[in-house]
């Protein structure tokens, strides 16, 4: 699927080919004169910049399978989302299950167009994520295995939390990985050329050609 969005000079466009994660800067008209972005700095197969919009779906999609994980004690979606989360993590949405879902069936039928924002910080969520499901299934299986109350407490309390923080970002437009990242980056722990888009991601938007 192709999805634009026009500035008001009508000379530029945000398009969005087969993968909405990615934005890609272009022109109406192809010019030896356009400017070009330089090619950002890499560290990752996680996009500088992805699209908010299918992120916020990717969300709503982890909050339904964390809800009927929650409500129904099935707790071995715990691992199927530890891998998804992982792989997105790790090798970037393009390997993620949910998100080639969200991709193939759902961003395809949302009107809105591409919101660009900054990469890293979503990436520092889906790490947050992997870090919480990979957690709630190794106290599943300890419970299964032991018969430990505590473990199962546990997994119980990780599973709300997997309800809160997918919710505040599907609907309210929250992250709080990503608020936790710019907190890091703030103390100086997070070095800033690490995401450069997070002080402006303007600077990776193409500008508008002059009339």
């Amino acid at each position: 699927s192709r999805s634009t969005a026009r500035t008001s000079a009508g000379a530029t466009t945000w398009t969005v080919v087969n993968n909405p994660f990615m934005t890609s800067p272009s022109t109406d008209a192809p010019s030896s004169d356009a400017p070009r972005l330089p090619a950002p700095r890499r560290t990752s197969r996680f996009p500088t910049v992805v699209d908010d919009v299918t992120v916020r779906l990717v969300a709503a999609v982890v909050l339904v399978v964390g809800l009927v994980a929650l409500l129904t004690q099935q707790w071995w979606l715990y691992a199927v989302l530890a891998v998804d989360f992982s792989l997105r993590a790790a090798l970037g949405p393009r390997w993620s299950p949910v998100a080639r879902l969200v991709l193939r069936w759902i961003r395809p039928r949302v009107s809105a167009l591409p919101v660009p924002t900054a990469g890293a910080p979503k990436r520092f969520a889906a790490t947050i994520g992997a870090v919480l499901t990979v957690a709630a299934t190794v106290l599943w299986a300890v419970s299964l295995v032991t018969g430990s109350e505590g473990a199962l407490t546990a997994v119980i309390v990780i599973g709300i939390v997997m309800v809160v923080f997918p919710a505040l970002e599907s609907i309210f437009g929250f992250c709080v990985g990503c608020w936790l990242f710019s907190g890091l980056m703030r103390i100086g722990l997070v070095p800033e050329e690490v995401c450069l888009d997070c002080a402006d991601i303007s600077r990776r938007l193409p500008k508008p050609a002059q009339a």
